[in-house]
């Protein structure tokens, strides 16, 4: 038991360490800007009038769900987004985690496993603020909110331990396989396309549907939106499957950094 929880209890034991680093680096993204922090908000908002105004207006784009309502096709497409934006951040930066931070590297006693925790942290952020943005606008557009956001801190829980796990599993071979930073890339780029961001999984073609069932992203991105956008609650059976799916990736990651972290100086 207590091998199971060893993550845990090193992340709760850094926990002060994790936090400073992650507003160091939410801090550090703004340095020098005039709005500074304020840019974190105006941002998702800016986004959200542009996704609307484009898709809403101009390509007159529906969702089915929507009921050809511009607000639901706008906060449907943005919920997908800040998913897949997440997700996409912190993929594209995990092959690099350990490479671009060699200092903390040569220091014996400081805990590297940490680095996964900070990118999260810089990226939960952000998502956060999005959420909160996404969130005002559903419920500006007369949709509401119901119980069904009870779900969002279990999901998200389930999400940032998946998170965790690709973040130390790709950051650890990124460090003796540097192509993993170009497959990474490609990845991020196919999954834009594969993922439902722009569209809704019942619209998949049957004899492609295995395609869209195997990418973990399709959970996330479709319960998100049942959970703040739909007033639904997920499917008790792929909820059940995708937690065990978080969890084996957050111990399969974990297990993996630790069992060749003792090469990353050598290599480096």
């Amino acid at each position: 038991m207590q091998r199971f929880l060893k993550p845990f209890s090193s992340a709760w034991g850094f926990r002060r360490l994790i936090y400073s680093m992650a507003e160091r680096e939410v801090l550090g993204r703004y340095k020098g800007s005039w709005l500074g922090l304020f840019w974190s908000l105006v941002t998702p908002i800016l986004l959200l009038v542009v996704y609307m105004f484009v898709f809403g207006f101009i390509f007159k784009a529906r969702w089915p769900q929507s009921n050809g309502v511009d607000e639901g096709f706008a906060s449907l497409l943005f919920c997908g987004i800040i998913v897949y934006l997440m997700f996409s951040e912190i993929l594209g930066r995990s092959p690099r985690l350990i490479v671009d931070n060699v200092n903390y590297v040569k220091r014996v006693v400081f805990p590297v496993d940490v680095l996964g925790w900070v990118a999260i942290g810089n990226s939960l952020f952000h998502f956060f603020i999005s959420t909160v943005v996404l969130l005002a606008f559903v419920l500006f557009s007369g949709k509401g909110v119901g119980l069904s956001i009870l779900m969002f801190p279990v999901l998200t829980l389930m999400f940032v331990l998946f998170l965790a796990g690709i973040s130390w599993l790709v950051s650890a071979l990124g460090v003796y396989i540097r192509d993993v930073t170009y497959v990474a890339g490609f990845l991020t780029t196919a999954l834009t396309f594969l993922s439902p961001v722009f569209y809704p999984k019942s619209i998949v073609p049957e004899k492609f549907a295995l395609v869209m069932d195997i990418n973990p992203l399709t959970f996330y991105i479709e319960n998100y939106r049942k959970v703040l956008v739909l007033n639904e609650f997920p499917d008790p059976t792929s909820f059940a499957i995708a937690a065990v799916v978080a969890l084996g990736t957050f111990f399969l990651g974990y297990g993996f950094f630790q069992r060749v972290r003792r090469g990353f100086a050598d290599v480096l």
